[in-house]
């Protein structure tokens, strides 16, 4: 996915503006201008995740702290320390 993109001014988006979100469906950034400054961005919209993907990610973590530690620190400790 590119994150430069293409630049239009504003009639020009208004005008070809299924154009631009095939373009922007397909990946693409897409900044509007008007009068040569930038007003607004088209960009592509994120997928969110299937409670499976998120249920997988939590077991990954859970793996990944498996048999780690604190080296003898205890939580209560660094949590006091973060609030001086």
């Amino acid at each position: 996915m590119s994150t430069t993109g293409t630049v239009v001014g504003a009639y020009e988006a208004k005008t070809h503006f299924s154009e631009l979100l095939g373009r922007v469906e397909a990946g693409e950034v897409v900044t509007i201008t008007r009068h040569g400054a930038p007003i607004a961005r088209l960009i592509p919209a994120q997928r969110e995740s299937t409670r499976e993907e998120r249920a997988a990610a939590i077991e990954e973590l859970k793996k990944f702290g498996h048999g780690r530690s604190l080296g003898g620190l205890k939580i209560k400790d660094l949590i006091n320390e973060g609030r001086r």
